[in-house]
């Protein structure tokens, strides 16, 4: 009954914060039938956490919390590890600018219009808008973008692709038009390198395709690295670098079977960043093919990742006259040999004295002359 009045009562047990609930939500995860709260056996099976990844702001508002939490259950001895995450990974905001009116009132992003001059003003009363820096993206400023918006004009993958390539995810990102739009150009291109390749093969040429295939699987390997450390910036500039090679084979008439093992090899890379668009390319060029999901990922064939020739600076008296290729880890003499037939160095060796000759192998050779 209630202390006051006598009638009756129901006690309120909702009176901890919601940082008490989340400081301990991964544990009743691990065992959500459980009728305490929770199963110290099922804990201990899949506790510690491998990876967390959160924002700045959870530094203290949950980890904090979660750590003490998990230390007072292993001190009471009901929970086997001190610790309740093994790996921690803070990500950055998405950042916009801000926009105001001459009141100080906020305005949308939606309800801005600039001119060529870059002069922004409101759409519908004409207003000068004052423009402020990128900032995290806030309901009280209003410069958020709405990503239903941005996925009915781009499609969800644009929208992946674009965050995941502008900056390193531990840095804030400012959300632009311009690197949207060139998001999506990108989708766009994968996808005619794809139609290309859905028709017949063209009879065969010299080129044997060796080339592309050395680039794919140093794309393999290296987009495979760059996930495995949230280097995603990393990975779409890999992949950017594989299209235009993929562009150039096509260019240079590459075997019609060596660009569609490339293709549906691309389809794979990218299917983390854009799994919509992965999947349709594979299925342009394969429709028996299972998903690019349920597919394992590609593995990089290491005879392939050798470097077969790297390129060499060459310079005369300290200024670059030109580049040379060379097999890795050649020696002087065939360096300094090279060097000379290169047309713009050989001219300006005519009648000189070579004074001294530098070779820093894979990387430069300086030919000092006189007069």
């Amino acid at each position: 009954p209630c202390p006051a009045c006598g009638s009756p009562a129901t006690r309120e047990t909702d009176t901890f914060d919601t940082f008490v609930d989340s400081s301990w939500y991964f544990l009743r995860f691990c065992s959500p039938n459980a009728t305490a709260p929770f199963d110290p056996a099922a804990a201990n099976h899949w506790m510690q956490v491998d990876q967390y990844i959160g924002g700045v702001e959870h530094a203290i508002l949950h980890l904090l919390y979660a750590r003490f939490f998990t230390r007072a259950l292993h001190h009471t001895g009901q929970l086997a590890t001190p610790e309740p995450f093994a790996g921690l990974f803070t990500q950055g905001m998405v950042t916009h600018e801000s926009y105001k009116l001459p009141n100080g009132a906020w305005v949308s992003p939606t309800d801005i219009e600039k001119s060529a001059d870059g002069t922004a003003r409101h759409r519908t009363t004409h207003e000068t808008i004052t423009v402020g820096r990128g900032e995290k993206m806030s309901k009280s400023k209003l410069n958020t973008v709405d990503p239903g918006a941005i996925i009915d004009t781009y499609g969800a993958d644009t929208a992946r692709w674009f965050v995941l390539s502008d900056n390193p995810p531990d840095r804030d990102i400012e959300w632009t038009e311009a690197g949207v739009t060139g998001a999506f150009r990108f989708t766009g291109r994968v996808w005619r390198l794809a139609a290309a390749l859905a028709t017949p093969p063209e009879p065969g040429s010299a080129n044997t395709g060796d080339d592309l295939r050395r680039v794919m699987h140093r794309t393999i390997a290296a987009v495979t690295e760059a996930l495995d450390t949230f280097a995603f910036n990393v990975a779409v500039a890999r992949l950017y670098e594989f299209t235009n090679a993929l562009a150039e084979a096509e260019r240079a008439g590459a075997p019609h079977a060596v660009r569609r093992e490339a293709i549906l090899t691309l389809a794979r890379l990218i299917a983390p960043m854009a799994p919509h668009l992965a999947e349709e390319v594979q299925h342009l060029i394969d429709p028996a093919a299972p998903l690019v999901a349920v597919q394992p990922w590609p593995e990089a064939d290491p005879a392939m990742l050798a470097v077969m020739q790297v390129t060499v600076a060459v310079q005369v008296n300290g200024k670059k006259r030109g580049t040379i290729d060379l097999p890795p880890g050649a020696n002087d003499d065939t360096a300094f040999a090279a060097a000379a037939t290169e047309p713009n160095v050989a001219r300006l060796l005519d009648g000189k004295r070579i004074v001294k000759r530098i070779h820093v192998p894979d990387r430069i050779v300086n030919i000092v002359v006189a007069g």
